[in-house]
C-alpha cells in the first residue's frame, strides 16, 4: 500500500533531510510575501491582508530624517541591527531581514539607547525563529530591584528572547532602569502602571501619560505595551461576561473612560505617543485590553471590536514610521486558536502577534505554564510571532526564581516545536543529533545536546548512576535501543560519531544537579551525597565498565537484583 501524504511544499526542518520522516507538512515557505512560514489553512480561515506597512507609508522624510529600523529598511539601508539578526537566524540573510522590516511582518525591538548597553539586538516576525517572552516584576507584596535584576539574568539563561518588566510595587523606576542596563535581551513595559503611582486613576491626565513615555524612552525600553484599542463603545459588550476584563491596562482604562465619560485617553494621543516612540524607536506592543479570561468569554465580540481597532492603530504607527507588533488572548479553547492567530493576519496586515498563552482549560490552577504551553505551540504554528510564557504562579502570586524556569522551558518547548512543524531550515538538526546519541546509548551526548542538561544527568542518576548501554526505565534485557541497535541490519545506533565501546562510569553529580534531587525529595539526602561524591570505587566500577552491568553477571536473577539496588 503506498500513501499519499500531505506534504505542501515546506522545506524539511533536517538541513541534511535525515532519517526516513518526510519532514514538514506546512505550506511552502514565502519569505517576502505573506506566508513566510505558514500553517495550512482549515476551511474558513480568513485570507491574508494583502496589504503591508508599505501601504501606509506617509511621504518622504527629508534626507537623514530616517530614524527607526522600519524607516531605514523602507529607504533600502541595511542597519548593523538587521545584519545581526540575520547572523542569528541562520535561515535568513540580511537582505530578507531588511526586507521583512519594511513591510511591517517583522520588528526589531532595539530602544537607541539600549544599544548603548548590553542589548544584543534580535527580530521578531513570521520569517524568524518563534520568540519567547518572560515577564517579572516588583509588586507592592512582593520582590524588589535586587531579586528582579537576578530573575533578569535567570530568564535568559533559560532561553527568554525578550523581558517584560511589570512592576507595581517598589521604587519601579529605579527597577526598571536597572534591568535595561544589565539586559541583553529587549525590555518591555506596561507604561501606565507607573502613570498611577503617588496619583489617583481619575487624575490621570494627558501631560502625565507622554511625560512618562518619553522618561522611560529615555531609560531605554525597547517596546511599550499602549492599550490604545480599548474603547468607549466597546465597553457595553463587556458586560455578560463571566470574568469582564482581565488586563490590568485595560481595566484601568476603562474604568477611566466609565469616570470621565470620555474616550480611552491612549486613543486619543496616539499620534503623540508615536512621536515619542519614533524618537527612540520604541516598538510599539499593541495591547489587548479586551483579551479573554475565560474560555467562556474567548473570541467574543468585545476582543474582536478590539482587535479591529488594533488593526487601525497598526496603520496609523506605520504611518508615523513606528515598529508595531500587536498583543492577542488570553484564554482560548483549542479549537478556536487557528482562527485568531488568521483573523489577526488578515486585519493587522501580518503585524508579528504577540500571545498570551493560550491557556486551553481554565481547571489547573498551578500547571498552567502546562495548559498554555499546549495553546501556545498551537498558536505558534498558526501563525504566532512571540509567546508571552505563563509560569505555574499564574493566576496564584508573583514568580519565583524556579517558576521563571518552568515557564520559560515550557515556552521553549512550544516555540521549538512550533518551529519544527513550519519547516523552518536547520530547525530539527539538533533533534537528529540527540536521536543518535540516544539509539547509540550515548548518554553524555545525550545530555549535552539536551535543552537542560543538569536535569537530564539528575534524573537519570537518580535510578542509575552508571552510562550503561540501557536505561533504567526498561533495564538490560528489556531495553528496545539496546536490541535495535544489535541488530546488524540496522543503522540505528551505529553512527560512528555516537558510538561507544559500551558502559562507562558516569561523574558525580554538580552542585546544581545535586539542588534538582534534592528539590525532587525523592532520595534520601545519604544518597544524594553518594551521588555528589561517588569515587571509582563507590560505584564498583572496573575498567570501562561497571561490574554491575549484566553483560558480566551470567544469571538474570542476579542482575535484576543488582538492579533493584541501584548499581545497574
Amino acid at each position: 500500500m503506498t500513501h499519499s501524504l500531505p506534504q505542501n511544499g515546506a522545506f524539511n526542518p533536517s538541513t541534511a533531510a535525515q532519517g526516513t520522516s518526510p519532514g514538514s507538512f506546512a505550506r511552502r515557505p514565502d519569505i517576502g510575501g505573506p506566508l513566510s512560514f505558514s500553517s495550512p489553512d482549515t476551511p474558513g480561515m480568513p485570507p491574508p491582508s494583502d496589504k503591508t506597512a508599505w501601504d501606509f507609508n506617509p511621504a518622504p522624510r527629508a534626507a537623514g530624517q530616517a530614524v527607526t529600523q522600519l524607516e531605514r529598511a523602507r529607504l533600502g539601508e541595511i542597519t548593523a541591527e538587521m545584519v545581526r539578526v540575520a547572523a542569528r537566524e541562520p535561515h535568513l540573510t540580511a537582505v530578507q531581514v531588511r526586507d521583512e522590516v519594511a513591510t511591517g511582518r517583522m520588528i526589531i525591538p532595539a530602544n537607541r539607547v539600549h544599544l548603548g548597553y548590553k542589548l544584543d539586538p534580535m527580530a521578531i516576525g513570521r520569517a524568524s525563529l518563534t520568540k519567547i517572552n518572560a515577564n517579572m516584576g516588583a509588586s507592592p507584596v512582593s520582590s524588589g530591584t535586587h531579586e528582579e535584576v537576578e530573575k533578569l539574568g535567570w530568564a535568559e539563561r533559560w532561553g527568554a528572547d525578550t523581558v517584560m518588566d511589570l512592576s507595581t510595587g517598589g521604587d519601579i523606576d529605579a527597577c526598571r532602569e536597572a534591568i535595561v542596563r544589565n539586559s541583553t535581551v529587549p525590555i518591555g513595559t506596561v507604561p501606565i502602571y507607573s502613570m498611577i503611582i503617588g496619583r489617583r486613576l481619575e487624575d490621570l491626565d494627558a501631560k502625565t501619560i507622554l511625560e512618562s513615555l518619553e522618561h522611560q524612552a529615555k531609560q531605554g525600553v525597547d517596546y511599550f505595551t499602549i492599550h490604545a484599542g480599548v474603547l468607549q463603545e466597546h465597553l457595553p459588550l463587556i458586560q455578560k461576561r463571566l470574568i469582564g476584563i482581565v488586563s490590568r491596562g485595560g481595566s484601568l482604562l476603562a474604568k477611566w473612560m466609565l469616570v470621565h465619560q470620555k474616550q480611552n485617553p491612549m486613543y486619543e494621543l496616539f499620534d503623540d505617543i508615536c512621536d515619542i516612540m519614533r524618537e527612540y524607536d520604541v516598538s510599539f506592543s499593541l495591547g489587548d485590553g479586551l483579551r479573554p479570561g475565560g474560555l467562556a468569554d474567548a473570541t467574543d465580540e468585545a476582543q474582536l471590536r478590539e482587535l479591529e481597532t488594533l488593526g487601525e492603530l497598526t496603520e496609523r504607527a506605520w504611518a508615523k514610521g513606528c515598529q508595531v507588533m500587536v498583543e492577542g488572548p488570553g484564554h482560548v479553547p483549542f479549537d478556536q486558536i487557528e482562527y485568531n492567530m488568521k483573523l489577526q493576519r488578515r486585519l493587522c496586515h501580518g503585524a508579528p502577534f504577540y500571545v498570551l498563552g493560550p491557556l486551553v482549560t481554565d481547571i489547573f490552577p498551578g500547571y498552567d505554564h502546562i495548559t498554555s504551553c499546549i495553546g501556545a505551540t498551537a498558536a505558534g504554528y498558526h501563525g504566532a510571532s512571540m509567546l508571552c510564557y505563563v509560569t505555574p504562579k499564574e493566576h496564584l502570586g508573583l514568580p519565583k526564581k524556579d517558576d521563571v524556569k518552568q515557564g520559560c522551558v515550557a515556552y521553549k518547548i512550544a516555540a521549538h516545536a512550533a518551529d519544527v512543524a513550519l519547516g523552518i531550515p536547520g530547525t530539527r538538526d539538533r533533534d537528529d543529533e540527540l536521536t543518535k546519541a540516544r539509539a547509540a546509548l550515548n548518554w553524555e551526548k545525550h545530555f549535552e545536546l539536551s535543552f537542560d542538561p543538569d536535569t537530564a544527568r539528575a534524573l537519570h542518576d537518580e535510578d542509575l548512576d552508571v552510562d550503561t548501554d540501557f536505561c533504567a526505565m526498561c533495564g538490560h534485557d528489556w531495553c528496545s535501543v539496546r536490541i535495535s541497535k544489535e541488530i546488524k541490519e540496522f543503522q540505528s545506533g551505529k553512527d560512528p560519531e555516537y558510538v561507544r565501546e559500551g558502559a562507562i562510569k558516569s561523574a558525580a553529580l554538580t552542585d546544581e544537579q545535586r539542588h534538582i534531587l534534592e528539590q525532587r525529595g525523592v532520595l534520601s539526602p545519604a544518597e544524594i551525597h553518594r551521588l555528589a561524591a561517588k569515587t571509582k570505587e563507590s560505584v564498583g566500577a572496573e575498567d570501562d565498565k561497571a561490574t554491575c552491568h549484566s553483560d558480566y553477571v551470567p544469571d538474570a536473577d542476579e542482575a535484576r537484583r543488582l538492579q533493584e539496588q541501584g548499581g545497574a
